[in-house]
């Protein structure tokens, strides 16, 4: 994971360095926001290089970005999860994320991607909040009994929610 302020040339550097140690890029969420650069990558690198790889990694500290690192476990078997996306869409206020987060982790619904912004509604320039998340579902709650609980939910909050399959059917 690394953090720094946003300019040219970020994943360059990164990629670069993970070359140099023979290290797979096997998967990556990046972001910029508000001038600061946000990313997590996973790299696949020979036990004997990723000693070495790490250190390197952690000198980008002295070019401005912050960077962790964990070592991941084997990735859990492709077609053992069940995920659906969300859509929420509603007139912008505090505790909306809180709220929906709230509800989802009662459900026992984990959060495998989000993403929000503000934006303004198409004819009034009223600020609505939106949020896109790709969820995973545990075994045992069913798309009928998610839908429910967020359409109760959806209720209170006063808000517009779409649970559906992924793009891609995953």
């Amino acid at each position: 994971t690394l953090i720094g302020a946003d300019r040219p040339g970020i994943v360059n550097v990164l990629s670069d360095v993970a070359q140099r140690f023979g290290a797979n890029w096997a998967g990556s969420r990046m972001a910029s926001l508000a001038g600061q650069f946000a990313g997590m990558v996973h790299f696949e690198v020979p036990d004997r290089e990723a000693e070495s790889l790490a250190n390197a990694l952690r000198g980008l500290d002295a070019s401005g970005l912050h960077v962790v690192i964990a070592r991941g476990a084997a990735a859990a078997a492709p077609g053992a999860r069940r995920r659906v996306r969300l859509e929420l869409v509603g007139q912008d206020r505090p505790g909306i994320v809180r709220e929906l987060s709230g509800a989802l982790a009662q459900c026992g619904v984990s959060i495998e991607e989000l993403d929000t912004e503000i934006g303004s509604a198409p004819m009034s320039a009223e600020r609505m909040f939106k949020i896109d998340a790709l969820l995973d579902l545990p075994e045992g709650l069913t798309d009928d009994e998610l839908r429910h609980d967020l359409e109760a939910l959806a209720n209170e909050m006063m808000v517009g929610i779409e649970v559906e399959a992924p793009a891609g059917g995953a």
